[in-house]
């Protein structure tokens, strides 16, 4: 079949959404199956390059590398009308949706998206008001996803959180897939060295590895205020923090503060092909988000090898097993104590290390493609032609709305 992906963010972009695309197209791609992407040009020039659409924009202030366009008459739009995909999946609510809505009404072609992000926990990069902001993203998020006829979730969080908001769309919940090869690559004990001494960091210290954006949501706060608290009386434990965001300046400073430049260490920003090496860097990977639809780099560090130490959340459901590849903790005191059990016991650890390998079968990204292709048979075996959007999503703003004020007043 012919499918079109719709999404705000691709490469060279690098986040979650991105990985989720890339992994998608290849295994679609492998399958038989063509597919073409249109998305916003990081450059802001239009272009066609790889089988993606890349349409003009400009930069919005909103978000770092965050996009938008003016150019809804793109000369694109009748080019893909004449290559005529058979499905559209989308991957983003707001800009890149409306050109999906648009061509998919011309074709009276269905719709498919995937719900990659829990806006509920980005508010503060648009509005001072959390309440007015909750409303704004609550009524465009609700707004697309009732126009499509099939939801895909990365979990049974992001699941249970559509439901809540009256989605009645089919929603399918399907783990977002990786290339495990890419993490199962082991590194040499002479090239972890290597990368650990770079960053003046000894051999014998022990190390703990936080990878991902460094963002307000992400909770990263939490994990320094943890070290602050481990390295009184372990102070042989280092933290690197791998990777950048808005948020970089804000945490340097705070662990200037705190005085612990030699304990939590920064990469900044690191290519992407050197990822997979970062992980194996860490003795465990932590991270102390909430705010995660699915959480990418749990996985990946599962198939690195690496067991997890996370603070509990829903998206970790058949993820982190406690106990058999990680733990989860709810505050200091569990992160200090289950970090320590960990790190006494060899056996246990050696034994967490292999099942962390091993749990991660469930998330290649072949499994991915395979479960997504089922969903758009059925998106196309069940598609009733378009309908208008749904007149209770005002009535239903308005009570989430009033239930927002109840709270916060």
């Amino acid at each position: 079949m012919k499918i079109l992906i719709t999404t705000d963010w691709y490469k060279p972009v690098v986040n979650g959404v991105v990985t989720s695309v890339i992994n998608l197209k290849t295994e679609l791609e492998k399958a038989g199956h063509e597919v073409r992407v249109l998305t916003l040009s990081p450059d802001g020039r239009q272009h066609f390059a790889d089988d993606t659409y890349y349409l003009k924009s400009f930069k919005v202030k909103i978000y770092p590398q965050a996009r938008a366009t003016y150019n809804f008459h793109s000369r694109f739009l009748p080019e893909i009308m004449q290559w005529c995909p058979d499905i559209i999946h989308s991957q983003c609510e707001w800009i890149s949706f409306y050109f999906a809505k648009y061509i998919s009404l011309k074709l009276n072609i269905p719709i498919v998206h995937t719900y990659h992000t829990i806006y509920e926990d980005y508010t503060h990069y648009i509005l001072r008001s959390k309440r007015l902001s909750k409303s704004i993203v609550l009524f465009g998020s609700n707004r697309a996803i009732n126009a499509t006829d099939y939801v895909i979730t990365p979990t049974n969080k992001a699941r249970r959180l559509l439901l809540s908001y009256g989605i009645e769309n089919p929603i399918i919940t399907i783990p977002t897939g990786i290339d495990l090869d890419k993490y199962r690559k082991r590194i040499s004990e002479v090239r972890r060295q290597e990368l650990l001494s770079s960053y003046g960091i000894s051999e014998d210290k022990t190390v703990l590895v936080s990878i991902g954006r460094l963002a307000l949501e992400k909770n990263i706060d939490e994990l320094l205020d943890n070290m602050r608290l481990l390295v009184q009386s372990h102070p042989e434990i280092v933290l690197l923090i791998v990777g950048g965001g808005p948020y970089a300046d804000e945490l340097r400073a705070k662990v200037i503060r705190m005085k612990l430049q030699s304990n939590i260490i920064f990469t900044g920003m690191i290519s992407p092909d050197l990822v997979p090496e970062y992980f194996q860097l860490g003795k465990l990977f932590v991270c102390a988000s909430q705010s995660e639809a699915q959480g990418l780099t749990y996985i990946e560090a599962l198939a690195s090898g690496v067991p997890l130490l996370c603070k509990y959340d829903q998206c970790l459901e058949n993820v982190l097993v406690e106990g058999y590849n990680g733990f989860s903790f709810d505050n200091s005191r569990e992160f200090i104590d289950k970090l320590l059990e960990i790190l006494k016991n060899p056996e246990q650890y050696a034994l967490l290390c292999k099942n962390a390998e091993a749990s991660s079968d469930n998330f290649s990204k072949e499994a991915f493609a395979n479960h997504v292709i089922k969903v758009y048979e059925a998106a196309l075996n069940t598609f009733p032609g378009h309908r208008s959007l749904p007149v209770r999503l005002i009535p239903m703003l308005r009570k989430r709305t009033q239930e927002s004020n109840l709270y916060y007043n």
